[in-house]
């Protein structure tokens, strides 16, 4: 009987290579790009108010809402002699170190020749109430405290009553500053040269004595009443054809006291 056959033994088996917790190998993934600053929020490269001038306008959400909101209304002779009144007035606040919010005297500006656009053809009142009770309205609407809102409204309301506003609240009077110098020329003399030709530069004002003349006509030739007593009658009597000035003292004797 042949002997067995030894049998062939096993091959052992090849250990599993264990797992490896090493990543290096991977490719890493992409850092998540910076947020981007949402507009308004004043973060960012190159960020911050505009300045003409050297005078900051304000850029808060009120601020360019109202200038949206102006600029829809009007035309480009009163958008561009609003934003100078702003400039105006700000730099004699700056100049005369006067505490004020730039952001009111900016409104007031901005709202205080409303009154003579087409809007208000059919208004009975003031040109300037008309421009004061909008910016009342369109503050009030927004939250705005009335101790802040009254100062915008007798901002508008005043502006063309000479020496009062001066002697009240600097976002009251300022409005004035900023309007007797771009229309009358009141501290022209004291504006430098770079300033003024830097403000006119972004808001121009070609032909503007004519003009402006023109838009007062306009504004107040249906409502002769409210020029009573103030300067506007001026207006309509150069140009207002058959327009016959109220007198002070024949308005007192002819009402019903006896005497």
């Amino acid at each position: 009987m042949a002997p067995k056959t030894p049998e062939t033994p096993e091959t052992p088996k090849t250990p599993k290579t264990p797992k490896t917790t090493d990543k290096s190998h991977e490719t890493p993934k992409a850092p998540k790009p910076p947020e981007t600053p949402q507009a308004g929020s004043g973060a960012g490269p190159g960020s911050g108010p505009e300045r003409i001038g050297g005078i900051a306008i304000p850029d808060s959400g009120l601020a360019k809402e109202a200038t949206e909101l102006v600029r829809d209304l009007t035309d480009d002779l009163i958008y561009h002699h609003s934003r100078r009144v702003y400039l105006f007035g700000a730099r004699h606040g700056q100049e005369h170190g006067l505490v004020f919010d730039p952001e009111l005297v900016y409104i007031g500006a901005l709202f205080h020749d409303l009154g003579l656009t087409e809007k208000f053809r059919s208004s009975q009142q003031r040109f300037e109430l008309d421009g004061a009770d909008e910016a009342r309205a369109f503050l009030t609407a927004r939250g705005i405290p009335e101790d802040r809102v009254r100062l915008v409204w007798e901002g508008i309301a005043l502006h063309t009553t000479p020496e009062i506003p001066h002697h009240m609240a600097p976002e009251v009077a300022l409005v004035t500053a900023g309007v007797e110098l771009d229309v009358l020329g009141i501290g022209y003399d004291t504006l430098p040269p770079e300033t003024r030709d830097a403000i006119t530069a972004a808001h121009p004002r070609p032909d503007f004595k004519r003009r402006i003349l023109h838009a007062f006509h306009t504004g107040l030739a249906h409502r002769p009443q409210t020029t009573f007593g103030n300067v506007k009658a001026d207006v309509l009597d150069r140009f207002e054809e058959g327009y016959t000035r109220p007198n002070f003292v024949r308005i007192i004797e002819d009402s019903p006291w006896d005497q």
